[in-house]
């Protein structure tokens, strides 16, 4: 679930090994691609850290991190 806090939106997705994270993150990079949208996000073993916000906008979250975000949620299969 994501979470919006200090100008950005949160989520943790959990898989069952890295292989699955990394997978993911790779379908993800491409997705994200399209959506002309970079995030920060950081990978340790089965776990994936995204944070969400819009540069060119100040660094806000706005529908942009809402579409991406959502996209995320599909992908994963929520």
């Amino acid at each position: 679930m994501w979470k919006e806090e200090n100008n950005q939106l949160q989520r943790t997705f959990e898989f069952k090994n890295f292989i699955e994270a990394f997978g993911f993150m790779t379908k993800a990079a491409i997705l994200i691609e399209k959506h002309n949208h970079h995030p920060d996000w950081r990978n340790v073993y089965n776990r994936l850290e995204v944070s969400l916000c819009t540069h060119d906008a100040g660094n806000i979250v706005t529908d942009k991190d809402h579409q991406l975000a959502k996209a995320l949620d599909e992908l994963y299969g929520e």
